[in-house]
């Protein structure tokens, strides 16, 4: 597997003991991954494709926050209870990926406390920057002056 995103962030020994529970799954161009609200099991690490990550809004068509390419983490809600998908997601185009069975993973943690960690603090950080990102999408399409300057 190549490294990057969430396979660089992880030391040596737990990488190579999570990519050993991860499978080749490919989708095609609009397929849906999973929908918001949906019982979240898995995740996934994007080998080639894209994914749109979309929140419902009602009365409107799925606001699109994110896009994500490869070698990017989908999907983070398999970790926080209650299991439920904060957003909704949709291939773009073909997409080759890794999947992870949530619950082969989450007891893989529990015997190895360094992979526990280093998951852990990567996912803190993609929840950061996905909640971040929706917010500005939600403020440029929905605010009365868009996200306006960053700080």
């Amino acid at each position: 597997m190549k490294r990057s995103g969430v396979l660089a962030a992880l030391p040596d020994g737990p990488r190579e003991r999570l990519t050993e529970l991860g499978r080749e799954v490919s989708f095609d161009a609009g397929a849906r991954l999973f929908e918001e609200g949906g019982h979240a099991d898995r995740f996934w690490i994007l080998r080639t494709g894209n994914v749109n990550l979309d929140i419902h809004v009602p009365g409107r068509r799925p606001a699109v926050v994110e896009t994500l390419g490869p070698g990017r983490m989908l999907g983070w809600s398999w970790l926080c209870p209650p299991h439920r998908w904060h957003l909704g997601a949709e291939a773009i185009s073909p997409l080759r990926a890794w999947e992870f069975d949530a619950a082969e993973v989450l007891a893989l943690c529990e015997r190895d406390h360094e992979l526990d960690h280093a998951l852990l603090t990567y996912v803190v950080e993609v929840i950061g920057r996905r909640l971040r990102a929706a917010r500005t999408r939600l403020l440029d399409l929905y605010g009365p002056y868009g996200s306006g300057p960053t700080p």
